[in-house]
């Protein structure tokens, strides 16, 4: 099992920005990477960012690609999602995952908003 953690939500204004953070801890070295996911209101959870876990592969979804940099901390398990530029299309329950090599999730945490207002 992997246990993860995130933190840094809340509220901002177009073309602000957001740091979300995951600590993950249990069996991570089961899993491949870490990653990002969200899912807003009436919509299908969608992918995010993900990095292997030796940051060394690096993914984006199209949408985010030039505002979102996922990077991993000093501590070995934690991962971060710097967001820039934010628009009101962001808003969203962010959720960090463990991932396997094809960018699936195998682990959930439990979810933060993000909102952005217009």
């Amino acid at each position: 099992q992997v246990q993860l953690v995130e933190s840094g939500g809340g509220l901002v204004q177009a073309g602000g920005s957001l740091r979300l953070s995951c600590a993950a801890s249990g069996r991570t070295f089961s899993s491949y990477g870490m990653g990002w996911f969200r899912q807003a209101p009436r919509k299908d959870r969608e992918f995010v960012a993900a990095t292997a876990w030796n940051g060394a592969v690096l993914k984006y979804a199209d949408s985010v690609k030039g505002r979102f940099t996922i990077s991993r901390g000093n501590a070995r398990n934690t991962v971060y999602l710097g967001m820039n530029g934010l628009k009101p299309e962001d808003t969203a329950v962010y959720y960090c995952a463990a991932v396997s090599s094809r960018w699936t999730a195998d682990y959930w945490g439990q979810g933060t908003q993000v909102t952005v207002s217009s």
